[in-house]
């Protein structure tokens, strides 16, 4: 059977039987992780192992959102707690060089934690640019409340991703930061001008568009669909993600069950897929749901295949060397100057 593509989240710290048979049945391109999967490293490391297993593919992507702050599913006891993007952005600010040596240095180390449990895919950097009145959904999450910070920092965090073998996803293509709602709770509608869109919230996912994956953003920009979100709106995703900032990169969904979205599980896979998106992600790990989803789903095919193999190619599977001990001492030595 082809790879579908979706990528699909499972209940537990451990695959069920149930879920096994799913999995071989439908064939996601991957599969991502929250807190209710993760306890220790070594169970982490078996049920990545047992996701490929099933799937029949060692090279099947398993993706995480690990950014820091209050969105990091690895934490302590086993793993460290990293700071929100935010305080990279601090740092830019007393001193641009080393802002951006330690965003590339924790994303540096966070590959290092990812890519020894099987990892492979982080959903970061967030280029979303906060507004005055938006919603505190991105808040602290992003670097800072500029296009350019948010690029350099952006940058410097994909790059010690992709140094420690680990492929970055950039999101929420074209931008949440304007968002008047949290989309996991309801549809955010932005009514700013294209032409302020472009220049701002646009200009850091322009300026990596080289990178190899994106996350859709569940909002309606009214100046260029006033009827349909980011994620299900072909105006968006072929006039502004592959046009107006020229990415040609994969494309994910995000969350399909999220509460911005309307209409049936089955719906919202084919929105999405017809609108653009390379590839539909669910995260809940609900067996009807992904069964839905998964029925509405279409191979990796064509372009968005050609899009998936680049993506994977970019893996490096000699991570540049790092010597961890010294850098988590560089490390928490710059974040102490803080406090």
């Amino acid at each position: 059977m082809a790879v579908s593509a979706l990528i699909v989240g499972c209940a537990g710290s451990a695959l069920t039987r149930a879920e096994i048979d799913f999995l071989r049945e439908a064939d996601p391109w991957g599969m991502i992780l929250f807190k209710r999967n993760v306890e220790d490293p070594t169970q982490l490391k078996r049920l990545t192992d047992s996701f490929r297993n099933a799937v029949g593919r060692m090279d099947a992507p398993v993706l995480i959102d690990q950014e820091g702050g209050r969105v990091q599913r690895l934490g302590p006891p086993h793993w460290r707690k990293y700071p929100p993007g935010s305080v990279y952005g601090r740092l830019r600010a007393s001193d641009p060089l080393i802002g951006r040596e330690l965003a590339r240095l924790g994303a540096r180390l966070m590959a290092h934690d990812l890519i020894s449990v099987g990892v492979t895919v982080d959903c970061l950097p967030v280029l979303d640019i906060p507004q005055k009145g938006a919603h505190d959904v991105i808040g602290d999450r992003a670097y800072g409340a500029d296009a350019e910070s948010v690029a350099v920092l952006g940058r410097a965090a994909a790059e010690g991703l992709l140094a420690g073998g680990v492929l970055p996803v950039i999101k929420h293509i074209p931008g949440h930061g304007r968002a008047g709602a949290d989309s996991h709770e309801a549809l955010p509608v932005v009514d700013a001008p294209l032409s302020r869109l472009d220049a701002e919230d646009f200009a850091p996912f322009r300026v990596l568009s080289d990178m190899p994956l994106a996350m859709t953003a569940h909002v309606v920009y009214t100046a260029i669909d006033p009827k349909a979100p980011a994620t299900t709106s072909k105006k968006v995703m072929r006039g502004v993600v592959r046009g107006l900032i020229g990415y040609d990169g994969l494309v994910m969904s995000d969350d399909l069950s999220m509460k911005a979205l309307s209409g049936s599980f089955s719906e919202r896979a084919a929105s999405a897929i017809k609108a653009g998106c390379d590839v539909v992600l669910h995260c809940n790990g609900d067996m009807a749901e992904m069964k839905a989803i998964a029925s509405a789903t279409p191979p990796l095919a064509g372009t968005a295949r050609r899009r998936a193999t680049a993506a994977l190619a970019r893996i490096r599977h000699a991570p540049e060397p790092l010597d961890v001990v010294e850098g988590r001492a560089r490390f928490e030595a710059a974040l102490a100057t803080l406090t």
